[in-house]
């Protein structure tokens, strides 16, 4: 698979690219979908769909293939990934998925990007827990759709790690040196287009459900579902690195705006540290703080 050494002029430029390369996926997806296959009779869909959630870069192969091998009776989107498997078949989606590239064998020269992409799924991972337990606090219609569209909000930042490790590099290497830098900021800089713009290209490209793409957009905040994904995804990213983050009671009062919760079960909720709970319970915060700028 090809490196991106040397950003892209333009978006088109980025899209025929990542058209053109197999999407990677962690090399213990691999390895359990192998185990599966030798063990498909005792295997069920709820089991495979775990594993796949448990992936963000295979979640995004499975939409991908569905809705490229779209049959034309069919009249509505597969917006999960339980029911892409239940369409599928267990069989065959073992089989269709057998023989896929690692994140691991893609960068393996760059061990800094793994690291980098290893912390990212792991954010992806948290912001999809985060979301689900508060869509099914807010009784939403389908917490799995939630689930699947919080875990995708990373995906391109992955990507990055995958295929631009020096670039990808350079943008967080900027924001350590300068803490104010904005993520989308230091992405232009680096791409020439953050990871936001270049993730809407794709998602488009790849003909995704028009629902999950709705709920991937900022531009749609005031919709508690996609509010649900954009918070998961923020206080996902800003608790990286522990609970001190100056970010963080924004994020809160806004969390607990969207679910008319109090702090202190929120807190509960969200199993923060015992040292963290004192400072967050006094802290405030500003809903508004935590929402795209010019909403």
């Amino acid at each position: 698979m090809a490196l991106i050494n040397q950003a892209f002029d333009t978006l088109d430029a980025y899209m025929a690219f990542f058209g053109n390369e197999p999407i990677p996926v962690l090399k213990h997806t691999v390895k359990e979908l192998q185990t599966m296959r030798e063990q498909e009779e005792s295997i069920n869909g709820r089991t495979v769909a775990a594993l796949v959630l448990s992936d963000p870069m295979m979640t995004l192969k499975v939409l991908i293939h569905i809705e490229a091998h779209r049959k034309a009776r069919q009249n509505h989107d597969i917006t999960t990934i339980e029911r892409a498997i239940m369409m599928m078949g267990i069989s065959p989606f073992l089989r269709e998925f057998s023989d896929l590239p690692t994140v691991e064998s893609q960068i393996e020269a760059h061990p800094r990007a793994l690291v980098g992409v290893l912390k990212v799924i792991g954010r992806a991972r948290r912001a999809a827990r985060y979301a689900r337990d508060w869509a099914i606090l807010r009784h939403d219609l389908d917490v799995d759709e939630i689930t699947v569209a919080a875990l995708l909000l990373e995906v391109t930042d992955i990507l990055c790690w995958s295929f631009a490790p020096s670039l990808t590099l350079q943008v967080y290497e900027s924001q350590r040196l300068d803490r104010s830098l904005r993520s989308s900021s230091a992405q232009r800089a680096v791409f020439n287009f953050s990871a936001r713009e270049l993730q809407l290209a794709l998602v488009r490209q790849w003909h995704l459900p028009e629902l999950l793409i709705s709920m991937m957009d900022e531009r749609q905040i005031q919709n508690p579902r996609v509010r649900t994904v954009q918070l998961a995804n923020s206080l996902a990213r800003h608790t990286a690195q522990g609970w001190d983050n100056a970010a963080i009671p924004d994020d809160l009062a806004a969390i607990e705006a969207l679910l008319h919760i109090g702090r202190e079960s929120l807190l509960h909720r969200l199993s923060v540290p015992h040292e963290a709970m004192e400072p967050l319970l006094q802290a405030g915060g500003r809903p508004e703080g935590a929402l795209p700028p010019g909403v």
